[in-house]
């Protein structure tokens, strides 16, 4: 896959993200949700790849949303299995919380990960934890092991957990531990990325979650890419209300600002790109 394809992706993320911003707040998680789709169809549309949805939003049924085996791109270029949540947080959204963003995840063919839409067991840190964590251990093992790792006391940690019942063990015993609990009401795709992030506060995410995310979050984080996303995998997320890994969409006069990421996992290269966007100059797609 050609390294200018990942750009073209966060320019599919920036469309959607910007069609969800206009519903930031107004209590319609379905609206922001279509807006966000529509856009990302329509400039997925435009790039030149033959693109399969492996993790969309639905299936065939549901023609509002990129659904599971949709095929997006004009049909030529390089094959790609697509991995896509326009708006992962719609509800966030809808209600004006954070961490809502949109992201794509491209890999070669046959690559990603099918997984029903259902929920995993997740953990997530930065570098530091590579070889060094494992769900089959205990909470507290992880932590002590995240740690020293880090050379830092457990007492140092923050963990992010969605705040769900099924949780309710899991925090005690962090808690137990000595680390502090980042509580999120939803959004732990935008937390597992942030672990990554060095000036971030969250040092782990932990917890059970829905597996789509878990699938995009992997395809960003370098210690499970090969397991879930092959070796080749471009990953472009923007953020639509601000968050913990990125600023969220600011409107001005004529246009408005975006905050988005975009990886490279054969080179492992990062970028953080802020767009301005005049909307009286946008193409058509």
């Amino acid at each position: 896959m050609d390294r200018n394809l990942a750009l073209e992706v966060a320019r599919a993320t920036e469309a959607a993200a910007l069609a969800a911003a206009r519903f930031i707040g107004k209590g319609d998680e379905r609206m922001a949700d279509r807006a966000a789709c529509d856009a990302m169809r329509k400039a997925l549309n435009a790039i030149n790849m033959d693109g399969k949805i492996v993790i969309g939003e639905g299936d065939q049924a549901d023609v509002d949303v990129l659904y599971n085996g949709e095929i997006v791109g004009i049909g030529a270029g390089p094959e790609c299995d697509v991995a896509l949540d326009a708006l992962e947080g719609a509800l966030i959204c809808a209600t004006g919380g954070p961490n809502a963003v949109s992201c794509i995840a491209l890999s070669e063919r046959g690559k990603i990960l099918r997984c029903p839409d259902t929920y995993m067991d997740k953990i997530a840190t930065g570098p530091h934890g590579v070889g060094v964590i494992d769900l089959d251990r205990s909470p507290s093992d992880n932590l002590k092991a995240l740690a020293e790792a880090k050379k830092v006391y457990v007492e140092d940690l923050r963990v992010a957990i969605l705040e769900r019942p099924r949780h309710e063990k899991l925090i005690a015993e962090v808690r137990k531990a000595g680390a502090g609990i980042k509580l999120l009401n939803a959004g732990d795709l935008s937390a597992a990325i942030a672990t990554t992030r060095p000036e971030s506060e969250i040092d782990m995410l932990i917890g059970v979650g829905g597996a789509h995310q878990g699938v995009l979050a992997a395809s960003a984080i370098r210690s499970t890419l090969e397991e879930m996303s092959g070796d080749n995998v471009m990953f472009a997320a923007t953020g639509v209300t601000t968050g913990d890994y990125l600023h969220g969409v600011r409107f001005f006069s004529g246009g408005a600002m975006t905050n988005s990421v975009v990886m490279r996992s054969k080179t492992r290269t990062v970028r953080f790109i802020e767009s301005i966007h005049h909307f009286d100059f946008k193409p058509e797609y």
